[in-house]
């Protein structure tokens, strides 16, 4: 057992060896690189074969969810009928480790034919593939992990890697925001961080709301009928002064008061705690969670109530 242990630690230590020295050799060609891929008027083709081509794989699927519109070209397929999804204005991003993939070679005078630039991640920057690119992103490693050398581990580590620096360079260069993030992944975890309270608040005739200057009564029947366990407190002008809860209603009763005779402008809660509508919803959670309550109003530019979210809407969209 603590052989295997020992050999697992082993592949980790020799994979993150392996990334880190990437680091050294990120220099005017990765800038190159990036120069290419920013002037493209049309898409990034990926290509590899065996498993360069499941890393490439993973690297369109990265550049397509950071704003760098992607696909992945099979080199087989290509040749026969799949290079018509190539146009003149696209570029291409090559993997191969040994930079002589014969399966990659023939798509590869197509390529030139066309005239695209052909940008190369490869484990040897003396090879074929090398030679014919404009731009090669060395990513060579000592060996690989495994005792025999033999099995693609650390240098298909380090070809992921540096396509995810890529991405995130482009990424950080296009002034990707969150709004453009949620675009693009609507559903999965990152689609419900990115959720905004917009998304997820009630709105019209589903904002409990009720005027200053009624009865307490009329302003429980108020929050039976919307459901959400308070109601907003309005001025005469439409503007949010305050909430009145459940636990202010229990309260009110405590203190023996006649809820058909108070008013409900003595017994509110003023200045509620509010949230912006375009904040992302984990705020709101934040907000909740610190001052523990389960509701927040969303107010508009003249301070008039347009929205509310409860904690439950937050939990049916596993924010929480």
């Amino acid at each position: 057992m603590d052989r295997m242990l020992d050999t697992a630690r082993q592949v980790i230590r020799h994979e993150a060896q392996a990334v880190a020295s990437l680091a050294d050799k990120i220099d005017a060609s990765f800038l190159k690189a990036i120069d290419i891929i920013r002037e493209c008027k049309g898409r990034v083709i990926i290509t590899g074969m065996g498993k360069s081509g499941l890393i490439g794989r993973k690297i369109a699927a990265t550049f397509n969810s950071t704003g760098t519109p992607s696909f992945f070209l099979h080199p087989a397929e290509g040749m026969h009928g799949d290079i018509g999804l190539v146009t003149r204005s696209d570029v291409v991003l090559a993997l191969s480790k040994s930079g002589d993939t014969t399966e990659l070679m023939p798509i590869l005078k197509v390529f030139e034919r066309l005239g695209v630039p052909l940008i190369s991640i490869t484990g040897n920057p003396s090879s074929t593939l090398a030679e014919k690119s404009d731009v090669v992103l060395d990513v060579s490693v000592d060996g690989e992990a495994g005792s025999n050398n033999l099995i693609p581990t650390s240098s298909t580590t380090a070809a992921m890697v540096m396509g995810d620096a890529l991405a995130i360079v482009l990424l950080n260069l296009q002034n990707f925001s969150n709004d453009d993030l949620a675009l693009l992944h609507p559903g999965g975890e990152i689609g419900r961080r990115l959720l905004k309270v917009m998304d997820l608040m009630h709105t019209g005739d589903e904002i409990p709301m009720v005027t200053e200057n009624i009865p307490v009564y009329r302003a429980v029947l108020e929050i039976t009928s919307k459901m959400l366990g308070f109601t907003t407190v309005v001025d005469p002008e439409g503007k949010l002064v305050g909430v009145f809860t459940d636990g202010d209603l229990r309260r009110t009763i405590e203190q023996g008061k006649d809820i058909k005779n108070t008013l409900i402008k003595e017994v509110f809660t003023p200045k509620p705690k509010t949230v912006h509508k375009e904040a992302i919803a984990e705020k709101a959670v934040h907000i909740m969670e610190f001052h523990r309550i389960t509701s927040l109003v969303i107010v508009d530019n003249q301070g008039r109530p347009e929205g509310v979210i409860h904690l439950h809407d937050l939990l049916k969209a596993n924010i929480i």
